[in-house]
């Protein structure tokens, strides 16, 4: 099940469901209600990272575009692509920002066993770019167009480019007419292609394999006497702690179970 996304400055609000944001709204929405903060696991981290390569990549993201000042791709009710000022960032540094407007949101989803990933915008509709290299987010099936890979940038770490399956990528033009112009029929790899890709911690593979690791460490010498049925030393709950990190934990249980056995009539 997907938590809701929350912002900064957010409340947490007492709720025994989660109320969707209003997708039919045109101007900007913070109507994303986090469940009851007693209800929130202690892992749930909401907090954003940068995707440091394609593999990380899960889970609600925004795309940090190269311009002055900050700004990340961003669609509205009617899958029109812009770029959307980021209000969520220290000192202008990208590697800082965070949404705070659902429409700069996307919903990252790798295709099995093509190496490509789909993303869908706050109002259900994939993100997609034409052969004429117009972006939009109109499309609720996904085609090829909807299909994206992303390719590591060379020497700049955690920076990545958005190629289509045309070859092309994703490009910005700070001089547009009105404002940054979005195009995905750039030719090369270059500043002006290269974005950062920020993402919700709690999906990171290796930060979510960290707290779970932790998790699992996380258990009293009470609970682990309780489960051997007998008071326990302290190379014991060394022992079934690094039992449960490494995935042993049941077989240890009934060797220090047994040991114990042993002990009693020694």
């Amino acid at each position: 099940m997907v938590k809701p996304l929350t912002f900064k400055g957010d409340k947490p609000k007492k709720r025994k469901r989660t109320i969707a944001a209003d997708d039919s709204a045109q101007g900007p929405s913070k109507e994303l209600v986090t469940e009851s903060s007693s209800a929130v696991a202690a892992d749930d981290d909401d907090s954003w990272v940068t995707a440091e390569a394609p593999g990380d990549i899960a889970g609600p993201v925004i795309f940090t575009l190269p311009t002055s000042p900050a700004t990340c791709l961003a669609c509205d009710a009617n899958g029109k692509v812009f770029a959307s000022v980021l209000e969520n960032i220290i000192d202008g540094n990208p590697a800082t920002a965070e949404p705070h407007d659902v429409r700069q949101v996307w919903r990252a989803n790798a295709v099995a066993g093509s190496g490509t990933w789909t993303f869908k915008g706050h109002h259900g509709k994939y993100l997609g770019c034409d052969k004429f290299g117009v972006f939009s987010a109109t499309k609720e099936a996904v085609s090829p167009e909807e299909a994206f890979n992303c390719i590591p940038v060379p020497d700049a770490a955690g920076m990545m480019s958005l190629q289509t399956q045309r070859d092309t990528f994703l490009t910005v033009n700070e001089e547009g007419k009105s404002g940054p112009e979005i195009r995905g029929d750039g030719e090369t790899i270059n500043f002006s292609s290269t974005l950062r890709i920020r993402m919700q911690a709690r999906f990171k593979p290796r930060l979510k394999a960290n707290k779970e690791e932790k998790a699992k460490e996380k258990i009293s010498r009470k609970e682990l006497e309780e489960a051997v049925g007998r008071r326990l030393n302290e190379d014991d709950v060394r022992r079934l702690k690094r039992a449960r990190r490494e995935g042993d934990y049941h077989e240890a249980i009934l060797d220090v179970r047994a040991k114990g056995k042993h002990d009693k009539f020694a």
